[in-house]
């Protein structure tokens, strides 16, 4: 097994805003493994940067989970990834200003990808709620969990919460710049999806529901006409208030999208007016 190693700064700048959020530059350089293509290695450079930055400025919730260490010594913290430990860090990442800038190199034959980024972030101010979020593929079952798709597969999740709240959920295409909303249903008068307490929840199946409620549920099938496309999906769960982004029609049998660009910033502007949002993100591949 090929070992890699990471180096990182971080640049902290100024604290912004009655909300108590900080102004942050990051970059970080990955050597990426053999098996990762190189959106992968921009999408994980990225990722590690902003959990790099909240690490350093607010420290971390716990040292280890998910074969993820992070450390916090005289003030400056270390992190040792095996994956994304993004539910390790004591903050948020609110809101990335401008586009992160990406250099791509090859040394010795081995993949570098340095990232820079700029962005706001901020403290959590209580406890994260304990919620369950599983994308399955091609099954209903938690044993169909799975996060690499092939084109035509069909998409499941599984979601439950200890607490009572709103849900909704988008699906991020960077290769289109849109972002689809995939929940609350198309035809679903909700401005979220109601989510109660402790009930497990399979969404996409219309077979999990009761007959009378099946001509309301979207099912998905998950196509790319390319060799490997990436996408994330945004998991957003409020135990307060909840209301979906304004969205478009898009052609054929897709979901009502918008824009990157206006997804990002609506959802910076929820997170800063409610502290009860919690986003879980959730990469995708899909190969042909």
């Amino acid at each position: 097994m090929r070992s890699w190693v990471v180096t990182l700064c971080c640049l902290v700048a100024s604290v912004a805003w009655a909300q108590k959020t900080v102004t942050v530059v990051a970059s970080y350089t990955y050597n990426v493994p053999e098996n990762v293509t190189v959106e992968q290695a921009k999408t994980t450079a990225l990722e590690r940067a902003k959990v790099q930055a909240i690490a350093d400025e607010f420290g971390t919730l716990i040292g280890q989970s998910n074969s993820t260490l992070v450390t916090n010594e005289n003030g400056k913290s270390d992190t040792h990834f095996s994956s994304i430990g993004r539910s390790d860090v004591n903050g948020e990442w609110i809101e990335t200003i401008g586009e992160p800038q990406y250099a791509i190199n090859y040394e010795q034959g081995m993949l570098i990808v340095n990232v820079k980024v700029k962005g706001r972030i901020r403290k959590l101010s209580g406890p994260k709620i304990d919620l369950a979020v599983n994308i399955l593929r091609n099954g209903t079952e938690l044993k169909y969990e799975s996060d690499d798709f092939r084109n035509g597969d069909d998409m499941y999740l599984h979601f439950q919460s200890p607490v009572s709240g709103r849900l909704l959920v988008y699906l991020v295409d960077y290769t289109a710049r849109q972002v689809y909303c995939l929940l609350p249903y198309s035809q679903q008068a909700d401005m979220a999806q109601p989510i109660e307490q402790g009930r497990e929840y399979l969404f996409f199946s219309a077979k999990s529901v009761a007959a009378e409620e099946r001509q309301v549920v979207d099912e998905y099938t998950l196509t790319t006409d390319k060799k490997m496309e990436q996408n994330e999906m945004v998991v957003i769960f409020s135990s307060g208030e909840l209301a979906k982004a304004n969205t478009s029609a898009s052609e054929g049998l897709l979901p009502r999208a918008m824009s990157i660009d206006h997804f990002n910033k609506w959802l910076a502007e929820m997170r800063i007016k409610d502290k009860n949002i919690q986003i879980i993100n959730k990469s995708l591949t899909i190969k042909n």
